[in-house]
């Protein structure tokens, strides 16, 4: 009975160890993405608001390196994180977060400056519902993955296409279901996340949960970036 009791006393132990790592990787995952979020809309802000920097990053063959840049450097995260330490990581999320910026600097040209807080506190209101309910359900999400990383890619190709068609309604359309696909995308990364980590927190490797932390901050900071700009483009009063 004694060897039980000690038994269960050190599974006990070990759960309150796994509990309260996964706190603190939380915290990691969620400080890291909001830091990324002040960088980004710091950048924006200066670049929007600068008429000159505006015109010289917007026009000609540069607006394509702007609008494309995010872009092809998430795939070059995603190629490169195992080769990376996770400080190295941490700093190249923080690039790419002021790249973002200026990429989406244009909003504050577009778009009246009460309208982009009101929409972006309706982004953060929704954000935080849908994280919560990813974290706490017991529900298994995990079968979303696919389905949605489909839906992703097919907003690129529209969007892409739109660029040169130029819809409003093809827009419009567009931005309904880039919102529904990252509000599923912010509970289904955030269930992901907590998962990864209780997979592995039983290895005790400090830099792989590090990046992990790091990949996990990109993904929701992806989220909430997307479903800002697709609520804007439906909601935001423009100048």
């Amino acid at each position: 009975m004694a060897e039980f009791d000690t038994i269960r006393g050190v599974a006990g132990t070990r759960t309150a160890e796994i509990d309260q790592g996964l706190r603190a990787h939380m915290n990691k995952v969620y400080g890291t993405m909001s830091v990324g979020m002040l960088i980004t809309f710091a950048a924006a802000w200066a670049i929007g608001n600068n008429a000159a920097m505006m015109e010289t990053l917007f026009t000609g063959m540069t607006r394509w390196v702007v609008m494309f840049a995010p872009l092809i450097m998430v795939f070059a995260f995603g190629a490169m994180i195992n080769k990376l330490s996770a400080a190295a990581a941490q700093l190249f999320f923080y690039a790419f977060a002021a790249v973002m910026g200026v990429s989406i600097s244009y909003i504050f040209v577009v778009f009246t400056d009460f309208s982009i807080a009101q929409v972006f506190l309706t982004t953060a209101i929704a954000f935080a519902g849908l994280s919560l309910w990813g974290y706490t359900t017991k529900k298994d999400i995990s079968g979303w993955g696919s389905f949605l990383i489909m839906g992703v890619i097919g907003l690129i190709v529209a969007s892409i296409i739109n660029i040169f068609l130029g819809s409003p309604a093809i827009m419009f359309a567009i931005s309904i279901l880039g919102v529904l696909i990252f509000a599923g995308l912010t509970a289904y990364d955030t269930q992901n996340i907590k998962n990864t980590y209780l997979a592995h927190a039983h290895n005790g490797d400090s830099e792989w949960l590090g990046k992990a932390a790091i990949m996990g901050a990109l993904n929701l900071y992806l989220d909430f970036i997307n479903m800002f700009m697709f609520l804007l483009q439906l909601l935001g009063n423009r100048e």
